[in-house]
C-alpha cells in the first residue's frame, strides 16, 4: 500500500511539474501564447507567418539562429548591420534583451555610444519580453538555443 501511495504521489507530482519543465526548456523560458497577445503591438511593423513580408521592420520568420541585420531586401540601420558583422546571431535571450531597449542593446553590443536602432519600441516587463521572444521562436526552424 505504501508503494502504491508513493507511486501515485510521484506520478501526480510529475504531472503537475511537467508543464513548468517544458516551459523552462524553451530557450528563453517564455510562454508563446502570452507572447502572441503582446506581439500584437509589434505587428504594426513586424510580420510572421506564411505570407510574411518586410514592412516597417524586417519579417521575423526564422529569426532564431539568424545573423542580425541580414534579411534580404530590408534596409537596416548601420548599427544593426555592424552588430551582425560583429557576430550577433539572434536567440530568444538576445531578442528579449534587445526588446528591453533596442538602442542601448546595440550601444552595449558594439561598445559604441553613438549606435542607433531604427526600432524605438521598448517592452518594459522582463516576462513580456521573454514571452514575445518565445512566440517569435515558434516561427523559426532553428533550435531555440541560447547564445
Amino acid at each position: 500500500m505504501k508503494f502504491a501511495l508513493r507511486t501515485l504521489a510521484m506520478i501526480s507530482a510529475t504531472a503537475l511539474l511537467a508543464p513548468m519543465a517544458m516551459a523552462a526548456s524553451n530557450g528563453g523560458g517564455g510562454d508563446p501564447e502570452q507572447g502572441q497577445k503582446i506581439f500584437k503591438r509589434c505587428a504594426a511593423c513586424h510580420k510572421v507567418g506564411d505570407n510574411a513580408k518586410n514592412a516597417a521592420g524586417p519579417l521575423l520568420n526564422n529569426v532564431i539562429g539568424r545573423t542580425a541585420g541580414s534579411v534580404e531586401g530590408f534596409k537596416y540601420s548601420k548599427s544593426m548591420v555592424a552588430a551582425g558583422e560583429k557576430g550577433l546571431v539572434w536567440s530568444e535571450e538576445s531578442i528579449a534583451a534587445f526588446l528591453e531597449n533596442p538602442k542601448k542593446f546595440l550601444q552595449e553590443y558594439l561598445d559604441d555610444p553613438k549606435a542607433k536602432s531604427r526600432m524605438s519600441v521598448k517592452i518594459k516587463k522582463e516576462e513580456d519580453r521573454r514571452n514575445v521572444a518565445a512566440y517569435i521562436a515558434t516561427y523559426s526552424e532553428a533550435p531555440a538555443a541560447s547564445e
